[in-house]
């Protein structure tokens, strides 16, 4: 049975002819944009999960949800898994065959911050942005070491469809943008200023980074991520936009958690801001779930290897709602078996109520250090 269910796939190998061009220009010169997450998709795109020292129990759990994403986001619009070449048969016989299997090697399976930024222009033409990476900090406060085959991954998206390469020379996360598609970006002094990832560059020059390979004119600096959150506060946790002019905001109302301050924070910068539109920005609170924790015997199921950073019991979870991603007619949720689980769905309903919100339960992905939102990448479409 097993054998009939894993052969309906056409894996795809690489060969040289399926080679993208490197462009010496950048998205702005040539008048391509980053669009928002709400417009139109060709695919999604993700990364399978298998390093044992981050997924408990040999990453079976997290296979198991990965492979729940992967099929509530195909109703919507197709997906391509990148899977290693050890991996490929498990991956067959785990996911439905609607689900493209692309053998893509990676250090992890964090695809929104290791695969590329596409970006398009007014003819529907898309092209890829390929940032460096260092693993969240590098050998300063980085998740794990080596991140060579992370490195590579937007490049290997990008030869699998023959789509053009801008290769960005800083290092940003795809979970440390958001954008709303008009010439406006959110973003985390915590993470793009911290000196683990661009050292030598100057806020002004992070922007004119952003603004040349994004091809937004206006920024809105939040200040903190969510608290707790390893990536060092990446704004796809914290804050996202629903559509031009508005956004969601992961909040609490409990004052004595630390939270509270960082939310506050960034409810405040957000009210005081302009869109490139010259729009003031429309705020929607969501309430955080929990707090969460990692239990023992959650963490007594991980590897504990030298070089990567060690999930023990009783650490915090970054959970939040707020990391969602958004299908052609659909919304794909985290859901955590938590009180605040009802509200936060109907919250979702309510700000998009021309799309099918899905939840799932998805506890495997945050033991992993992030969710939905950061274990795929969407590619624009018509």
């Amino acid at each position: 049975m097993a054998a009939k269910m894993y052969c309906r796939h056409h894996v795809i190998f690489e060969g040289k002819k399926s080679m993208s061009r490197i462009l010496g220009t950048t998205p702005r010169q040539d008048g391509f944009r980053m669009p928002g997450e709400f417009e139109p998709h060709e695919k999604c795109w993700m990364l399978w999960p298998e390093r044992p020292d981050n997924w408990r129990l040999n990453a079976v759990p997290a296979q198991n949800v990965f492979s729940l994403v992967a099929q509530a986001i195909s109703r919507f619009e197709p997906v391509a898994m990148g899977v290693s070449k050890h991996q490929i048969e498990t991956a067959q016989n785990s996911l439905p065959s609607e689900i493209e299997i692309v053998h893509i090697e990676s250090d992890d399976s964090w695809m929104r911050d290791t695969g590329p930024t596409f970006v398009k222009n007014d003819s529907n033409e898309v092209r890829g942005v390929d940032w460096d990476f260092n693993a969240w900090g590098g050998l300063n406060g980085g998740i794990y070491f080596p991140w060579d085959k992370d490195i590579c991954v937007a490049k290997e998206v990008l030869k699998h469809g023959k789509i053009d390469r801008y290769k960005a020379c800083i290092i940003l996360e795809g979970g440390a943008i958001h954008t709303d598609g008009e010439g406006t970006l959110i973003t985390t002094e915590e993470c793009l200023l911290n000196p683990n990832r661009n050292p030598d560059l100057s806020k002004t020059q992070i922007e004119n980074h952003l603004k040349e390979y994004l091809n937004v004119e206006k920024i809105i600096w939040l200040g903190k991520g969510v608290f707790m959150d390893e990536t060092d506060g990446h704004v796809d946790n914290l804050c996202c936009f629903t559509r031009p002019g508005e956004v969601l905001l992961h909040w609490t109302d409990d004052k004595t958690d630390p939270q509270y301050e960082i939310s506050c924070d960034a409810f405040d910068r957000l009210s005081g801001s302009v869109d490139a539109k010259g729009r003031k920005i429309k705020i929607h609170k969501i309430h955080q779930p929990g707090p969460l924790y990692m239990t023992e015997a959650e963490s007594l199921g991980i590897e504990k290897k030298p070089n990567v950073a060690p999930r023990n019991d009783g650490n915090r979870l970054a959970a939040s709602y707020v990391n969602f991603y958004i299908a052609n007619n659909g919304i794909v949720m985290p859901l955590f078996d938590d009180p605040h689980d009802k509200a936060a769905m109907e919250k979702i309903k309510s700000l998009f109520p021309e799309r099918i919100v899905v939840g799932i339960y998805a506890r495997e992905i945050l033991l992993g250090g992030g969710n939905i939102h950061c274990i795929t990448q969407q590619q624009p479409g018509v």
